[in-house]
């Protein structure tokens, strides 16, 4: 069995108690950073062995995992945050699992993206999840596409190019488009700033970036 199990994106509590006893119980957690990891396990009494499974080692080693998992290994996968394969490493073990017919369970849990969304307090009936924006390649011909989008849309973004971001998605959707920035979710300095695009650049002009970034903009009326 594969098991997915989404980890904490912040505060170490946002963990259920299925994925904890999935944790303990496995043979094997596969994790994007064992040192990152290490701090949950140690904190839940978790000494369940890891193994690194990360972006720049993922496609050497999905197939012989799934060979394991294949011949009787009950492995968690976990990213350093959220949930795996959301922006993070994990679709291509799901991807190879499901080819050669292994048994695959993705337990709900934490992911930084609804409560950031929910908090935006923009339209959430109908939203479109595009994570980062591509860093150089393909970016603006990303964000044209995205001009006639008329449902809520929600990016995910580094403290060093949120501003840079924020600039493009007003030079390209309007700097009166509505919006909202959420950094840090579910840690101690947790912050949510609603406005347009053009206050939003206008604040972090100002005030430097720090944390994890949700950027939520409102689709096209």
């Amino acid at each position: 069995m594969l098991y997915v199990v989404p980890t904490p994106v912040g505060n170490l509590e946002d963990i259920t108690l299925r994925a904890l006893r999935v944790l303990k119980e496995a043979d094997l957690i596969l994790a994007e950073d064992t040192r990152t990891s290490s701090v949950l396990l140690h904190h839940y009494d978790i000494h369940t062995p890891m193994q690194s499974h990360h972006k720049f080692n993922e496609h050497q080693t999905v197939e012989t995992l799934a060979e394991r998992i294949a011949g009787g290994l009950n492995v968690a996968l976990i990213s350093d945050a959220g949930t795996p394969a959301i922006s993070d490493p994990g679709y291509l073990l799901v991807r190879q699992c499901a080819l050669i017919g292994v048994e695959i369970q993705t337990l709900p849990g934490a992911t930084a993206c609804i409560p950031a969304l929910v908090n935006s307090a923009l339209p959430n009936d109908r939203f479109c999840f595009e994570g980062f924006l591509p860093q150089k390649k393909g970016r603006q011909t990303r964000l044209n596409a995205l001009a006639e989008e008329t449902r809520t849309i929600i990016f995910y973004e580094s403290p060093f190019r949120v501003l840079k971001t924020l600039t493009q998605l007003a030079e390209t959707l309007g700097a009166e488009r509505h919006a909202a920035v959420s950094r840090e979710i579910s840690k101690i300095h947790e912050q949510t700033l609603r406005g347009t695009l053009g206050e939003m650049i206008e604040h972090f002009t100002t005030t430097q970036p720090k944390g994890e970034f949700v950027i939520i903009v409102a689709g096209k009326d």
